[in-house]
């Protein structure tokens, strides 16, 4: 299977190895990617782990589950290179109701223990 992220790697050789904790994400794109692969298997549990812990709870697992579930993610379009912390992509998807969406987002990501965590996300047009 090609992976959601749109990397053109199967699954198996790019956002799975992040996804089951036998690697973590080596930089803040591979973990933008692999978030957005979480959201299209779904796949609650990684992206609440992924979230940097002090804003955990402005999140749950439940509702990130299902706002994978409700979308189909169809995908991954990175605007500008990450930079240091800071991501810029569009995430497409087709909603519920089948109507096609685009998700814009600068988003910031933090290091903590050689490890990668998203900590917030500013909507764009």
């Amino acid at each position: 299977m090609n992976c959601p992220c749109c990397s053109g790697k199967t699954y198996e050789d790019c956002c799975q190895p992040f996804h089951t904790g036998e690697k973590n994400a080596p930089t803040a794109e591979a973990l933008m990617r692999s978030r957005f692969s979480a959201f299209a298997i779904p796949n609650g549990d990684y992206l609440l782990e992924t979230t940097f812990p002090s804003k955990r709870k402005y999140h749950n697992r439940k509702d990130l589950q299902e706002w994978g579930e409700i979308n189909t993610w169809t995908k991954l379009e990175i605007i500008n290179k990450p930079n240091a912390n800071k991501a810029e992509f569009k995430a497409f998807y087709t909603d519920e109701d089948g109507v096609p969406q685009i998700h814009h987002e600068l988003s910031t990501f933090k290091m903590v223990q050689n490890r990668w965590f998203y900590v917030s996300g500013v909507f764009l047009d």
